[in-house]
């Protein structure tokens, strides 16, 4: 089966973590696994040059890193398009917390559920890992008071909710039951300082431009409506985006 359209061209296997952040380098973004209609490059893809997913013992070697790579500072990774696992590199994740708005601070937690940005779920697991620093899992749950079976379902979607909004990211594992390895997690203006920073010195139009043009090198066809839609911008913000 030749190549999908949504990869790109890349020259040989991403067999290492430094082959693997370079890929996501030249991306600027991508997914972890490829994903029916998100229109991005998968590093599946980079590893393994194969279509559709399986795992084997690269599958499971590239499981590791989307761990690993936020933990040494060498990429962002968070549940964020379409709540599925992607990559965003250094260079790029400036431009997509100013794109959101979302370039935190301490204490911005209280600050952001009293202006209904945050759930009170989404509150108290930001909350936990602002007193405790990253935690794995269940520990987590358990400092959210989330441990039963409807305080995990709220956990799940509090988490799904801040790594959308890219406050959470990835940072390591953890082993905490003797079964598959939890991940932890940490918050991204504690990971990525410098980035955060940065953020907060960009307008939203200038980082959506930015996007846009990483986006265009790979996809230089793409209309203002894919872009829309893969970004959540509104129809004038991609117009307004390409313009530039």
């Amino acid at each position: 089966m030749g190549k999908p359209r949504t990869e790109i061209p890349w020259p040989h296997k991403a067999r290492t973590p430094a082959e693997a952040v370079k890929f996501i380098d030249t991306t600027g973004f991508c997914m972890l696994f490829p994903v029916k209609r998100v229109e991005l490059p998968s590093l599946y893809y980079a590893v393994t040059r194969r279509h559709p997913p399986r795992w084997d013992s690269e599958t499971e070697k590239m499981w590791g890193w989307k761990d690993e790579l936020p933990r040494r500072r060498r990429a962002f990774y968070a549940k964020y398009f379409r709540t599925r696992g992607t990559f965003i590199s250094l260079r790029m994740l400036p431009h997509f917390l100013a794109m959101r708005g979302t370039a935190a601070r301490a204490g911005d937690a209280e600050r952001w559920y009293a202006e209904g940005r945050i759930s009170p779920a989404a509150r108290d697991v930001w909350a936990a890992l602002e007193k405790h620093g990253p935690m794995a899992t269940l520990a987590l749950r358990h400092a959210c008071g989330m441990d039963s079976k409807v305080g995990n379902a709220r956990y799940k979607r509090a988490m799904l909710e801040l790594q959308c909004l890219l406050v959470v990211t990835h940072f390591g594992t953890e082993e905490e039951s003797g079964a598959w390895p939890s991940a932890r997690l940490n918050l991204t203006w504690r990971v990525f300082p410098r980035q955060t920073a940065a953020a907060r010195n960009l307008s939203a139009e200038t980082a959506r431009a930015t996007v846009a043009a990483k986006y265009r090198q790979w996809h230089t066809d793409a209309p203002p409506s894919t872009m829309a839609r893969l970004f959540g911008w509104t129809a004038e913000q991609a117009a307004a985006a390409l313009r530039k």
